[in-house]
């Protein structure tokens, strides 16, 4: 079993900043890349931004400039530092992790997700 707990969304004002946390724990032998995720209301999850092992990033191009990912191999846990927020960043955020695990399988864990709110 596979567990990925995301932390830090809040309401802030625009202009403001956050920093979401993703932990990944259980049967985890190896994390390849990690991920995070937004869904605005009544839309499909889109990409956020991505990192590998190797710490390769990919961002989505509406957060260029002020989101930064990063990650704490040895800890299995993921960071996205939010700057200059918008109010069209409001939605929920979700993590996952290309996990390969003790039992020699390979998953893609999400979490249950946490909810930004920017105010204008």
């Amino acid at each position: 079993q596979v567990q990925v707990v995301e932390s830090g969304g809040d309401t802030v004002q625009a202009g403001g900043s956050l920093r979401l946390s993703c932990a990944a724990s259980g049967s985890i032998v190896s994390i390849n890349a990690m991920g995070w995720y937004r869904r605005f209301p009544g839309n499909e999850r889109e990409l956020v931004a991505r990192i590998t092992s190797g710490g390769s990033t990919n961002y989505a191009d509406s957060v260029k400039g002020r989101f930064t990912i990063s990650r704490d191999k040895t800890q299995n846990t993921m960071y996205l530092e939010m700057n200059s927020l918008k109010p069209e960043d409001t939605g929920v955020y979700y993590c996952n992790a290309d996990v390969f695990t003790k039992y020699g399988s390979s998953l893609r864990s999400w979490g249950q997700g946490t909810q930004v709110t920017v105010s204008s």
